[in-house]
């Protein structure tokens, strides 16, 4: 079994988006995953409520359900993909520990280089009680393409003391339209649904490598 949360202090970094899709990703790997929603806006869990398929979920937002419960997951199933909260509170340190990768997505901004670089230091407070356990990864989400933004953030990035994936997520308004078309980016048509589908399964494959179970071989799901 395999734990990965996606945290970040700051919201609207898009870690609903990526739990989302990373948990249906996965669902259409044939693949035994749960989402956990722990972020008290509900979004991943009311999201996944209105696909067409059923991606198991649970909503656990107390600290101490948290630690106890992720385990308890992680024993039944393949995969739990943990939806963080937003900020760095008990909440977030507890999904840590229960977790074997916590991947950052982080927006091409100061204010965000600044809060991931707050979330690498409570996970490294967290390996230092788990023997460098969670793994830690980074990667660039809602990037505008032909900005000199993404570039400096990912030279910062290079600095910062945790891997960086090599795929980046562009801001496109098929993925802001997802949820509201209760889809992923899958489902939906068009050029952009296609480029953001194969950004996401890019994404997910780099992920894959960074788990015990990592699966080179995986197909990308059908619409």
């Amino acid at each position: 079994m395999s734990v990965v949360a996606f945290v970040n202090q700051k919201g609207g970094c898009a870690k609903s988006t990526t739990s989302v899709h990373f948990a249906y990703w996965l669902f259409h790997q044939q693949r035994k995953v749960i989402l956990v929603d722990a972020d008290a806006q509900r979004s991943s869990s009311i999201w996944l409520e209105t696909l067409e398929d059923p991606v198991p979920f649970e909503v656990i937002q107390s600290a101490e359900d948290l630690l106890a419960k992720i385990p308890q997951l992680a024993d039944r199933y393949d995969y739990v993909v943990v939806d963080g909260p937003a900020g760095l509170s008990d909440a977030t340190k507890n999904i840590l520990f229960g977790s074997d990768l916590a991947v950052i997505p982080c927006q091409p901004t100061g204010v965000d280089l600044r809060s991931a670089a707050d979330a690498i230091a409570l996970i490294r407070q967290v390996q230092a009680d788990r023997e460098e356990r969670p793994q830690a990864t980074i990667f660039v989400s809602r990037a505008v393409k032909g900005t000199r933004l993404k570039d400096e953030a990912m030279a910062v990035l290079n600095n910062i003391g945790v891997p960086i994936l090599n795929t980046v997520i562009h801001q496109r308004q098929t993925v802001a339209d997802t949820f509201g078309q209760a889809a992923t980016v899958w489902e939906l048509l068009g050029k952009a649904s296609v480029e953001a589908a194969d950004e996401f399964d890019q994404l997910f494959r780099e992920i894959m490598t960074l788990l015990p179970r990592s699966s080179q071989s995986a197909a990308s799901p059908k619409k």
